[in-house]
């Protein structure tokens, strides 16, 4: 079977994202596993799998949504990387030019098909 989500940037660079976010995470305070940790990972992890789901889907209006929501998960994730930030948890932080980048992809692809379908 093939996967298509799997030739897609957008979940590509996802994926290496969320690996870096488990990275940034592994040094955050105990007292926020539960807490800022467990939130950002979990926005995270959201991206790619929304990808996947919504390129799995019949149809582009419902891979549309799911990338309406893989975009929902980066802003939600950009908001726990400014906390952790100004919390001190996070210096240097190259975790934004990645939610940058995978954001680019992601409503790049999204212009691209709304684009498609007001042509068909």
């Amino acid at each position: 079977m093939k996967r298509n989500h799997r030739s897609l940037k957008g979940w590509q660079e996802s994926v290496a994202l969320v690996q870096n976010v488990y990275e940034a995470t592994r040094t955050f305070p105990k007292e926020e596993l539960f807490g800022l940790t467990s939130q950002m990972r979990r926005a995270a992890v959201s991206v790619p799998a929304n990808i996947a789901e919504g390129a799995a889907r019949a149809g582009t209006k419902e891979l549309l949504q799911f990338l309406s929501i893989a975009a929902a998960s980066l802003s939600e994730l950009d908001t726990h990387v400014e906390i952790a930030v100004r919390l001190g948890y996070l210096a240097n932080n190259k975790l934004q030019q990645e939610m940058d980048d995978v954001s680019g992809l992601v409503m790049g692809l999204s212009a691209s098909l709304k684009r498609q379908t007001r042509q068909d």
